[in-house]
């Protein structure tokens, strides 16, 4: 695989800087850089300025009106966006179901969610997770039972992020308890509106509201928002899943993070040599540099493969330990450069408009709390360790 861009990926790539540059918001882009909170309308803000362009759904196949970018042009797009500090793309509508809608979806799923997917009117959440059913996600206990033309649902989801944002929200649901447990799962759409949807805050150890518990009384959803077959949820979770697992990697956001690092780093200065220069410290950034830097070529042969029309199974998960370790390692040595400030933080300090007494550096304030939120990394999406059993069962036979 050559690793240098033709002229033309090198053109695209000056086209998607130039863009940032001149159109990416400074007043965001400074909250990204500093790690400030970033409110609902800023995420609007954004997803309606990369809409314009087409930028936004530029991944999605041309036949449902994307751009039909390739896995190098992807990459390049994430990169550039996130080296200029541009707010990560919300992915649950965009990039997880969107692919399922595409994939199995029915035409009149596709023709009236793909449009409010890319103009806003819905913001979509999450809901896998249950209080008891995680890793082992296919144990799942919420209910879907058939009434006529409605399924009512009765359970929790837990974990649901940006879910009090959110209007619509995709959820696995048990259709069946007989047989395997996979075999009794389906997929289906709800809207957060609809009598009897609840949603519970929950304030992470960094103090911010990020998730949520939504709980479901007697929720009666139209059967026609049933994605694919009953009781086939579990094959469209898996795919939902491979497409999610490739964005956990965030080779981009990593990029981003270790240009942090390395840029606090050179600002410790002891006897007139800073951080960098400290053979100890410099030899771990350089590791990481050297990990990111493979992982990077990884991911682009991986994307390449899935554009290729082959299968992506366990390569995903492969990306999915590295990139999470990649980006806890350099949270962790962040938090080492910083020393004693990066250990008292204050919550409130991560808003826009706190202007209160500075607890060391500004550049300091989320250093702790993007360590602390980063330790899910390694959960969600399906843990580390569930990643290295589908690793050694799919490729090694084990």
């Amino acid at each position: 695989m050559d690793l240098n861009y033709t002229p033309e990926e090198l053109a695209f790539q000056t086209e998607i800087r130039d863009f940032m540059a001149a159109n990416l918001p400074a007043r965001i882009s400074d909250k990204v850089r500093h790690h400030k909170n970033l409110t609902k309308e800023d995420h609007d803000e954004w997803h309606a300025i990369l809409a314009k362009p087409g930028y936004l759904t530029g991944h999605w196949p041309k036949e449902f009106g994307g751009l039909g970018w390739n896995a190098v042009e992807r990459s390049i797009f994430d990169e550039e966006m996130s080296l200029a500090c541009g707010p990560r793309i919300v992915p649950f509508g965009l990039n997880m179901l969107a692919p399922v809608l595409m994939a199995f979806g029915s035409k009149e799923q596709q023709d009236h969610y793909l449009p409010r997917i890319v103009d806003g009117t819905d913001w979509w959440c999450q809901g896998y997770s249950e209080p008891g059913s995680g890793s082992d996600l296919a144990s799942l206990k919420m209910s879907a039972v058939r009434d006529g033309d409605h399924y009512i649902l009765n359970g929790q989801k837990t974990w649901t992020t940006m879910g009090q944002y959110a209007n619509k929200i995709f959820c696995l649901v048990r259709t069946n308890n007989e047989g395997k447990k996979q075999e009794g799962i389906s997929f289906i759409l709800v809207d957060m509106d609809t009598p009897g949807v609840e949603v519970r805050p929950i304030i992470l150890l960094e103090g911010t509201h990020e998730v949520n518990e939504v709980w479901f009384t007697d929720v009666r959803v139209p059967a026609e928002n049933l994605v694919g077959e009953q009781d086939k949820g579990w094959t469209y979770a898996k795919y939902l899943l491979v497409h999610e697992r490739s964005g956990i990697a965030g080779v981009g956001m990593a990029m981003a993070g270790l240009a942090h690092l390395k840029d606090i780093a050179a600002k410790q200065v002891k006897d007139g040599k800073s951080l960098m220069e400290d053979p100890y410290f410099a030899a771990r950034v350089a590791e990481v540099d050297v990990d990111l830097a493979a992982m990077r070529t990884t991911n682009l042969r991986v994307t390449q493969a899935e554009n290729d029309g082959g299968p992506a199974g366990a390569e995903t998960s492969m990306l999915k330990i590295k990139g999470t370790v990649i980006r806890q390692t350099i949270n962790d040595l962040t938090r080492r450069a910083l020393g004693p400030y990066a250990m008292p933080f204050v919550s409130e300090a991560l808003d826009a408009g706190y202007n209160e007494e500075p607890i060391g550096p500004d550049y300091a304030n989320p250093v702790a709390a993007d360590y602390f939120n980063h330790r899910k990394t390694s959960i969600y999406g399906g843990s580390n360790e569930i990643q290295r059993e589908i690793i050694s069962k799919t490729m090694m036979g084990l």
